[in-house]
């Protein structure tokens, strides 16, 4: 089945404001930085993917995401939502049966996972729901077709994405993946990175150095 993976992704000098007690600016936007490419990174070690998309008015990201051999799809940062249905309908356009929508701030993403993921058995019309760690949120859905539920990110939209699913008559099914659970928004999140990546090796290879960088200028 002809598989794409979306990642929409907001301008990097207006993310992870909830980290600007935490962080300075500049040690954000470095940080979301390593993190998309780590995630970029685990996306294009999975040969079922035909495409990686991501939709981004970021410069900086549409850089990376070339580098990194990702389509760019033009965003006009009206929400995260909103640059997912563009990238729906970018891949439609090109006849993608399936499509991946993941976050760029899941650093620990494996491509084991995503594999597991994408031969999951599910129906010709389907959605797979990949909960966040807290069990809430959404960290990822694969969607078959593309378009067959609308993305609805955002908070507690575990339970909306499911409702909504079930509002159209749609099969949905929630799938836990560890490494697609830990996205970093929070404070408490940097922190369960920082954990994992101390008791694992291997893998965020980006993120792992800039954390160790931060770390060196704060000694």
């Amino acid at each position: 089945m002809r598989t794409a993976a979306i990642l929409p992704i907001k301008s990097f000098a207006q993310a992870k404001q909830r980290l600007r007690y935490e962080l300075a600016a500049h040690d954000r936007r470095a940080l979301v930085e390593a993190m998309f490419a780590d995630a970029l990174v685990a996306l294009g070690r999975v040969p079922s993917l035909e495409r990686i998309v991501v939709v981004s008015g970021d410069r900086v990201a549409q850089r990376i995401a070339a580098g990194y051999g990702a389509t760019i799809v033009e965003d006009d940062e009206r929400g995260h939502n909103t640059a997912a249905a563009r990238g729906i309908a970018t891949v439609q356009e090109d006849g993608i049966e399936r499509a991946l929508l993941v976050p760029g701030d899941c650093p620990t993403l494996s491509a084991d996972d995503l594999n597991a993921l994408l031969t999951h058995p599910a129906g010709e019309r389907s959605a797979l729901i990949v909960p966040d760690r807290h069990g809430t949120g959404t960290n990822a859905l694969l969607l078959t077709p593309p378009d067959v539920l609308a993305p609805s990110f955002g908070p507690d939209s575990r339970r909306r994405h499911l409702a909504d699913a079930s509002a159209v008559g749609l099969a949905a099914e929630i799938v836990e993946l560890d490494s697609l659970g830990l996205d970093v928004d929070t404070p408490e999140d940097l922190d369960a990175l920082r954990r994992t990546l101390a008791g694992t090796h291997g893998g965020a290879a980006h993120t792992r150095g800039m954390l160790s960088q931060l770390m060196r200028a704060r000694a």
